[in-house]
């Protein structure tokens, strides 16, 4: 049989996405969002404070945008604007040197003539624009101060036009006569062809026959008129900032300087109209900014000038960053531009955190309501709910005299027999007769059980039950603002969420009523819970929260009813009659008996109750005690951080119905009082 080899080929990579890249873990993002939906913000938000921070090994875009200021900082701090000015100087000081030395040489030069150019080149101004104006017409003797002279003529015509067309100052080196004729003639042209697109006269054929006879002035290929006055006006508008941000004495000295270009001023007239055209055509350019520069490195007139666009990009590229910051997708900014200015390991931060914001947006974590706000999705509740359990498992098996809490075997005791496992079910497999099954499926197909058997749905068996009691469970929180002020806000919210989710997954014949309560109470959704902002609002009202949780207990009448108050601050708040809430401080009277009457009636329904009691208020302590003595209960004072374990487990001990010996949550226990 023949055999096909299918041929590879290499090449350079050519930019994109990196295909050795390893996947994105959005496990971080996921977590950093969820803690900011927690804390109050909208995923949104939250989501741009993470691209904002960055993470681990990962640049944000504070980092990048601190990139920006500081490449900023350092062009500023390291040059000035006077490196054409410190060059003429030193070539006019080497003209005159040149000059004075072939005077002296020269000994068959006419006396009077001598003495001439002497007193010439020693009253010359002390202002190097000045002087150069008087030797305008001077007629050298030196060969090589002529040269030198020459050259400073052609600096300021190049600096001049360099700053305008890009690469222009290299393609005039040792220009002729002929160079500079055809630059004028381009010049000429240009500003023909930008004043009938001024007037609406111009035609695509004449941009063409323009690009035909001046391409080689214009490396950037503009395919239309349009980006060829764009690329023309962002220099120019760079090159007038660049002449704002001298000195008034620095600019006075170029602009006499500039008359003497190719030794006449018509360069600078024409480049003059040519900017008034620009400034016609693209006035939202930047025409009149300026930055100090501070630094003792020169910059030349077209360096100055590529300084000063430089600076407009990254002021630029600093505003995209904060728009990114702000809600702007990210796949928008520039990646080019950072590459260019911040390098290239910036640019891979940068498509980092765009392809993070994408595939956080298109996960299925983030779900997009009617009204245009991200919320949480069921999946991303599912993923963090889950995550805060076994955080609550793992504290519950930490803790001194507890047992290791397995609640994937709390559905009920053991009968000894097996069942079918159906979809839902949480009882433990019985092992030895799911393989059983396994192998008498594979042997009754014809296959060899020894090469290997595959476990299928069907073949599954779970340990059989007794049905337990379904348990009706109110979970009040304390949504008063000193919760948010003691830090206590979040760890709130991760504990209702970590029971919501073991509730859902592990006791699904159970019912959650989630509960707030501050100056009025309200029944929450779980996504109602998370997204609940801190409210500066006066009073605890534990009276309006445990009558919301008679009603749920009265919908469940054949249900246990478990009650969990987490709370930080005594009731301040109680219901009138009207339905209105009263708020008073210190507690008063008629508040607490409110609350201790609805506490009674919801006792009266056999309920077992557990109060956690955040914070050291001694007033709290003792009332809580009362309470708990009244209706049998149990108070707990967790740590902040170990308020989720602490729910949790008061939850499975009021699931089985009894404490166990060792629970760090019954009377005795580590955080029992």
């Amino acid at each position: 049989m023949a055999r096909h080899e299918r041929e590879a080929r290499y090449g350079r990579f050519t930019g994109g996405p990196d295909p050795l890249a390893p996947p994105l873990d959005l496990s971080e993002a996921l977590d950093a969002v969820s803690e900011g939906v927690m804390a109050g913000y909208s995923p949104e938000q939250s989501m741009r404070e993470f691209l904002r921070r960055g993470g681990r090994g990962q640049a944000g875009l504070d980092e990048l945008a601190g990139r920006v200021q500081r490449r900023r900082r350092e062009l500023l701090e390291r040059h000035h604007l006077g490196g054409t000015l410190e060059e003429v100087a030193a070539l006019l000081e080497r003209a005159l040197t040149a000059e004075r030395g072939q005077l002296a040489r020269d000994t068959r030069m006419d006396p009077m003539d001598r003495t001439l150019r002497e007193m010439t080149i020693d009253t010359l101004p002390a202002s190097p624009a000045a002087a150069v104006g008087e030797l305008s017409d001077y007629d050298w003797a030196s060969p090589e101060a002529r040269d030198a002279y020459r050259r400073i003529q052609d600096l300021l015509g190049a600096e001049a036009l360099d700053a305008r067309f890009a690469g222009m100052k290299q393609a005039l080196e040792n220009a002729t006569d002929a160079d500079r004729a055809a630059v004028s003639e381009m010049l000429t042209d240009l500003t023909e062809l930008l004043g009938k697109h001024s007037r609406g006269e111009d035609t695509p054929e004449d941009f063409r026959r323009f690009m035909d006879a001046h391409a080689d002035a214009f490396p950037e290929r503009p395919e239309n008129i349009d980006e060829l006055i764009d690329a023309l006006a962002a220099r120019a508008a760079a090159a007038q900032r660049m002449m704002r941000s001298m000195t008034p004495e620095q600019r006075e000295e170029l602009m006499a300087l500039s008359r003497q270009a190719f030794g006449s001023p018509e360069l600078m007239e024409q480049l003059g109209r040519l900017d008034g055209l620009l400034q016609t055509l693209r006035p939202g350019e930047d025409w009149d900014g300026s930055a100090e520069f501070e630094g003792d490195q020169g910059l030349g007139v077209s360096e100055g000038a590529a300084a000063m666009a430089e600076l407009g990009h990254l002021d630029a590229l600093a505003e995209q960053l904060a728009q990114g910051s702000a809600g702007s997708p990210l796949s928008e900014l520039d990646l080019d531009a950072v590459a260019r200015h911040l390098g290239g390991d910036a640019a891979v931060s940068l498509r980092t955190l765009a392809r993070l914001e994408e595939s956080m947006r298109e996960s299925g974590y983030l779900s997009r309501r009617p009204d245009g706000d991200l919320r949480l999705s069921p999946a991303a509740l599912r993923r963090l709910g889950g995550a805060l359990l076994r955080d609550a498992a793992r504290r519950l098996s930490g803790r001194t005299g507890s047992r290791d809490t397995r609640m994937s075997g709390a559905a009920g005791e053991q009968t000894g027999s097996s069942r079918e496992w159906r979809f839902g079910d949480v009882e433990s497999w019985d092992v030895p007769r799911t393989i059983s099954n396994a192998i008498s499926r594979v042997a009754a197909d014809g296959g060899d059980p020894g090469s290997g058997i595959r476990l299928l749905p069907d073949d599954i068996e779970v340990r059989e039950t007794e049905a337990r009691t379904q348990a009706a469970v109110a979970l009040l929180v304390d949504t008063s603002f000193s919760m948010a002020m003691e830090g206590r806000w979040v760890p709130m919210k991760r504990t209702a969420l970590a029971l919501h989710h073991l509730v859902g997954t592990r006791f699904r014949q159970d019912r959650l009523q989630l509960i707030s309560f501050g100056r009025v109470a309200q029944t929450r959704t779980m996504e109602e819970l998370l997204s609940l902002d801190p409210r500066y609002e006066m009073g605890t009202n534990l009276h309006h929260a445990l009558l919301l949780a008679g009603r749920f207990f009265r919908r469940h009448p054949s249900m246990q009813p478990v009650l969990l108050v987490v709370t930080d601050g005594e009731p301040t708040a109680h219901l009138l009659g009207s339905g209105d809430p009263w708020f008073g401080y210190p507690p008063a009277p008629e508040t607490l008996r409110a609350t201790v009457d609805e506490l009674d009636r919801v006792a009266g329904f056999g309920t077992q109750t557990t109060f956690f009691r955040l914070g050291h208020d001694p007033g709290l302590g003792r009332f809580l005690d009362a309470l708990a003595r009244r209706v049998g209960g149990t108070v707990v004072a967790p740590d902040v951080d170990d308020l989720g374990a602490a729910v949790v487990g008061r939850f499975l001990h009021a699931r089985r119905g009894r404490p166990q010996s060792g629970d760090p949550w019954s009377a005795g226990g580590r955080w029992a009082v």
